[in-house]
């Protein structure tokens, strides 16, 4: 339902919220090859050791299409598959409002009420759309793995800002190291920060460094909940969510009467009506029509 935005979500969404806000959220996201599947896998098998229950979403935000690294991350952590404490699920956009970034939460939320008590949120790429869905977590690793040529795309993407942990997988390669190095100085040649990122080595297929990874969490959630970010953090998500939503209602709105004002259309394709001057019409005939709903409503009107 939350994939393909089917009717009845609204009600569905309505009934679960207030049974939603114990799971705790980790993003991980990070170049295509790094190992971010194995990676969950390994931190999968670590939370059950501990009897935590989990669930994976792996989400490709701009494709619906790559069925084979949708379906090779299942293959990778088909140990986990007859584990009634596991949940693994693939998730593509389809036709949920606003896309991904918006039917991730949604997605997390129902895992959340169904009890689990750890939910892994994996993105495929390193793009905005990725970046969004990985940081809407409590906390963000960012993987990268021994000589990482792609350091210039990981930095446009604003990949390196939303990191809460960054891990050098494949740390048995060489130049890992050097990735750890390289990672620390970037660290220390940006901004001071309440939390400062670790940088931990793993290699997820031997589990090395898991023990470190799942230590370096915890620290950041500790941190979090003592400092009042945690809280924070997820009062800001719901925020961004609400506008987020509520932007895309308002943009179709808008869609809907532009195709539908022909003189309007007209006065732009002629230029006697410049871009900026019509959409302030058709603001002002939005908002106006929210008025006369709301008055209608007594004032209680959206």
């Amino acid at each position: 339902m939350v994939e393909d935005g089917a009717e009845g979500l609204a009600e569905l969404s309505s009934e679960l919220f207030a049974h939603t806000g114990r799971a705790y959220t980790v993003g991980v996201t990070g170049s295509p090859g790094v190992g971010k599947s194995t990676l969950a896998g390994a931190l999968v098998a670590h939370a059950r050791r501990r009897e935590l229950s989990v669930a994976v979403l792996a989400v490709d935000p701009t494709s619906p299409f790559s069925g084979g690294a949708l379906l090779g991350d299942r293959l990778r952590m088909q140990e986990h598959a007859t584990d009634p404490g596991v949940f693994i699920r693939s998730m593509a956009t389809r036709g949920h409002l606003g896309g991904m970034a918006l039917a991730a939460p949604e997605a997390i939320r129902v895992l959340d009420a169904a009890g689990m008590d750890l939910v892994i949120v994996e993105t495929v790429g390193v793009g905005q759309a990725e970046v969004e869905v990985a940081a809407a977590t409590d906390t963000t690793l960012v993987v990268v793995s021994p000589g990482w040529g792609d350091a210039i795309q990981v930095a446009k993407a604003g990949i390196l800002e939303v990191a809460d942990v960054f891990v050098v997988n494949k740390a048995d390669r060489d130049g890992a190291a050097a990735a750890v190095r390289d990672l620390e100085q970037m660290i220390r040649m940006g901004p001071p920060l309440d939390w400062t990122p670790p940088v931990v080595s793993t290699s997820a297929t031997t589990g090395m460094g898991i023990e470190e990874l799942w230590d370096a969490m915890v620290r950041h959630r500790r941190h979090e909940e003592a400092t009042g970010g945690l809280d924070e953090r997820r009062r800001e998500r719901l925020l961004r969510e609400v506008a987020a939503l509520a932007g895309e209602r308002i943009r179709g709105l808008v869609r809907r009467r532009l195709d539908a004002d022909r003189t309007l259309v007209d006065d732009l394709v002629s230029r006697r009506r410049d871009p900026l001057t019509a959409a302030a019409a058709l603001v002002a005939s939005v908002t106006s029509a929210a008025d006369v709903a709301s008055a209608h409503d007594g004032g209680g009107g959206p």
